[in-house]
This record gives C-alpha cells, sequence and structure tokens, in this order.
C-alpha cells in the first residue's frame, strides 16, 4: 500500500475534488493506497470537509493541527502518521498531477526507492515570481551544492528513507533537500504544473523570502562564512584606504575634511551590522532547537474505520 500525503491550508474547495480524481487513477491501476490530508490550521473548513469523506471511505484519513505551522511541518506530520510502504507527497490543488503517481508506483516497485517529480515547467505565473522562485531556487542550489532548481515536494519516498527522515532529531526541516541528502537510490519523473481550479497560491514574495532564509541557514553554514568574507574585505579596503592617506600626508598633499572617514565608518559599520545579524539568525535557531519543541501539535485525527 501506498500514502499519499496531502498537506492543505484553506483548502476546502479542492478537498472533494482532489479526493475523487486521486481516488480514482489509482483504483483504475488497481493500486491498494491511502489519502491522508493534513490540515495546517485552516480557517474555512478544510478539516470540516475531510472528516466527512472520512466517514463514507475508510481510505481516506487526515488529520488536523492545532494552529498553522507551515507546510513543512505538515508533510512532517504526514509522513509520521502514514501507514504505506511507500508515501507520496503531493500538492492539494492538483498543480501536482496525480496521473504521474502510477509511473512513479512502477518506479518504486522496479527497486527506486526516491523518485522525484521533476517540473519541465512553472506552468502560468507572473513574471515577477518566476524571476523571484528561479532566483530563490538558484542561490539555494548553490549554497547547498545541490541543483533544486527544478525540484519540488511531489515525490515519493520508500517507508526506509521515510524512517530516516522522522529520525533526525531537528526542528527546522527543509523536505526537498533533505530527500536528496538522504541518498538512497533515486531515479527522476518529469511532469507538467498543472493550473489550479480554486482559489490561489499561498506564496507571497515576503514568504517566499521568509522560507529561503530559514531553509538557507538550516541547511548550509555559508552565511556565517560570508561574515568572515566580509571582514577580509573591510581589511583590505582599509589597508589600501590607509596607504593612500599616508603617502599624501608624507608627500604634503593631504586634503583636510572627513568625507574618507565617514564613507569608511558606513563601510564597515554595515559589514559589523549585518554579521552580527547573520550570527543572531543562527543563534536564534539554535535556540528554537535547544528549547525542543514539538515541530506541530495534532489537535485531532480522524477515526481508522
Amino acid at each position: 500500500m501506498i500514502s499519499i500525503i496531502i498537506p492543505a491550508y484553506n483548502e476546502k474547495e479542492n478537498i472533494e475534488r482532489t479526493a475523487k480524481i486521486v481516488s480514482g487513477i489509482l483504483e483504475e491501476e488497481k493500486i491498494p493506497f491511502e489519502l491522508l490530508f493534513v490540515d495546517d490550521g485552516s480557517a474555512d473548513g478544510t478539516y470540516g470537509e475531510v472528516c466527512r469523506l472520512s466517514d463514507s471511505d475508510h481510505r481516506i484519513r487526515g488529520a488536523e493541527f492545532s494552529r498553522n505551522f507551515g507546510k513543512e511541518a505538515a508533510i512532517f506530520a504526514g509522513l509520521e502518521l502514514a501507514e504505506g510502504d511507500a508515501c507520496i507527497v503531493m500538492d492539494c490543488d492538483l498543480q501536482h498531477p496525480p496521473q504521474v503517481i502510477p509511473e512513479m508506483y512502477r518506479l518504486w516497485e522496479q527497486g527506486y526507492e526516491v523518485v522525484e517529480g521533476v517540473k519541465k515547467s512553472r506552468g502560468r505565473e507572473s513574471i515577477f515570481y518566476k524571476m523571484s522562485a528561479g532566483a530563490f531556487y538558484g542561490i539555494m542550489s548553490k549554497l547547498m551544492k545541490m541543483d533544486l532548481r527544478s525540484s519540488s515536494d511531489f515525490k515519493l519516498l520508500d517507508r526506509k528513507v521515510v524512517n530516516v527522515l522522522l529520525g533526525l532529531g531537528e526542528r527546522n526541516t527543509f523536505f526537498r533537500a533533505l530527500s536528496f541528502w538522504a541518498g538512497f537510490r533515486s531515479v527522476k519523473v518529469e511532469y507538467e504544473v498543472q493550473e489550479r481550479a480554486y482559489g490561489s497560491s499561498k506564496w507571497s514574495f515576503r514568504s517566499l523570502l521568509k522560507y529561503a532564509v530559514s531553509n538557507v541557514t538550516s541547511f548550509s553554514t555559508v552565511p556565517l562564512q560570508l561574515v568572515t568574507f566580509m571582514g577580509v574585505v573591510s581589511i583590505l579596503f582599509s589597508i589600501v584606504l590607509g596607504g593612500q592617506t599616508l603617502i599624501k600626508y608624507l608627500m604634503g598633499t593631504a586634503v583636510e575634511g572627513f568625507t574618507t572617514v565617514i564613507l569608511l565608518l558606513l563601510i564597515i559599520g554595515g559589514f559589523i551590522m549585518m554579521s552580527l545579524g547573520m550570527i543572531g539568525h543562527y543563534l536564534a535557531r539554535i535556540y528554537d532547537e535547544v528549547k525542543g519543541r514539538p515541530r506541530y501539535i495534532i489537535r485531532s485525527k480522524t477515526d481508522r474505520k
């Protein structure tokens, strides 16, 4: 049996459609399955819709968070609650096409332990959003030394891979990068991003930026290394400027005024404040990890029929 994990946040209009389409495809292919919806603190009655469907179909299960904990938490909650021999994570809006699931399943049967869904294109998005997303994944790929530009959360994981991810002690997670990091025998499947039937994307530029900073610092120490780089640049700049000033003084051509001093203070001060900000962010992440609070809190779950 495979578990289809579907994080949902204010997706009431999509729940029944998603369940019907995914179930229909898997039934036609005679693939045993369960659908596991994880409601990430929705305010539109998403979980109520999941419960209604669960009452009429024992293969549909659901869990509801006590508040919004984020998509990463919803994914890991689904992995922990899943009972299948393999798990597939996909979006509730069906932008991840369920028609690809049978192909993923066949590849898993052939022995692949990770089947990565790779985007052929990003579908219909605004130019600004495409540029923002492209820059985000480009930077992430460079910092993490992994090609994340076409990757997504749409992937199949064998049970042994799921157990490895669940065994990680960290609270701040980045699912799609961790599946790369875990290794195992993997293969890629291309797909076209589909259009949403209802609602709109929950990702804004601000949330994407916050997501980028959070994931970079949880998976890479490069920003901390930049502090050293900025310190070296400041020292070299100071040596050059100091030598120039000394030469002019000895030659008797020094110009009165504080412009150079002010510029030097501003540059060094900017580097120092940026460095303190980076260090402070890492300290905050360490603080969160040390507290050991759970990634999520489940308020209720549907009963197993």
